[in-house]
Parts: structure tokens; sequence; C-alpha cells
């Protein structure tokens, strides 16, 4: 999942769920993919009939996430899932990662939000100019006195 929004806005929220499915081999499977997501997701749901560019912030987000889980990958790549989103979606992604990770599907991401990083990590790396600093279980590095000076000068 892209750190940019990539959604595609004209088409409607079902239509982006099939295009994540596009190396399905039939159409069966392709429906049954896209029901499969749609149920997981009653708030999507709703408006899978719906332009993709009219849904809010958090729920673009979430149509990303769940668009890159058609194909029932056991490994999300997921850069800066909060970037851009208000504090009560940042919580509403990261619910829905915390979901997938409790499904079995192991979860690596980039995240500037470092709060909401190391709280989600079981294992976080905190990057200074490329070179890992710290590495731990991530609530650890969040109390961690060494981490704020490495974000914010102090």
């Amino acid at each position: 999942v892209l750190q940019e929004d990539a959604i595609f806005p004209d088409l409607s929220v079902e239509q982006n769920l099939r295009l994540g499915g596009h190396l399905m081999r039939g159409r069966r499977e392709l429906q049954d993919a896209v029901e499969r997501i749609l149920q997981q997701h009653p708030r999507l749901a709703e408006r899978r009939a719906e332009r993709a560019g009219v849904l809010s912030g958090g729920e673009r987000r979430s149509l990303e996430i769940v668009r890159a889980l058609m194909m029932q990958p056991r490994l999300l790549l997921i850069d800066e899932p909060s970037i851009g989103l208000e504090p009560r979606a940042v919580a509403q992604v990261f619910e829905l990662l915390a979901a997938l990770v409790a499904a079995g599907t192991s979860v690596l991401l980039v995240e500037q939000n470092v709060k909401a990083g190391l709280a989600f990590a079981d294992e976080g790396l905190v990057l200074v100019e490329g070179r890992v600093a710290l590495r731990g279980p991530g609530p650890d590095l969040w109390r961690d006195q060494a981490v704020a000076p490495l974000f914010f000068g102090r």
C-alpha cells in the first residue's frame, strides 16, 4: 500500500476492489473475494456503488488496504498509513491493521507517526539518517527516554 492516495476516485468502491484482484483466474473467484472483503468491512459494503472519491480520508485509506487484501497476501507492506489523516481516522486505520495481524496477516510498515507506529509494532526500528538507532518491542521503544531526542531534538 503506497504512501500516496492511490484509489481510483472516479471508480466505485467495488470497482476499486476488483482492481486489487486483477490477477485472479476467474470471475467467480474475483466476485467471491469482493464479497469476502465487503462482508468483513460493512462501512465499505454500504458504499460499494459510490465513487471512491467521495469517501473520507480514513475510508479511502481503508479501501486501499483492503484492496491489497484481495489476493490474500501473507505479508502486507504499507507506507505511512496515517499520513494526512485526522486522529480518529488514524485510530480506525490502526484498528484495521491490528485486526489483520490478529487474523494472521503480517504487516511491515513505515510510519512517521511515532506514537501510533510504535504502539502498533511488535518489533520497532527507529531510523536516523537511514541507520538503525534503536530496535526493540514497539511499546518499549515508545517509553524509551532516548526516542524523544531523536525526533524532537530534546
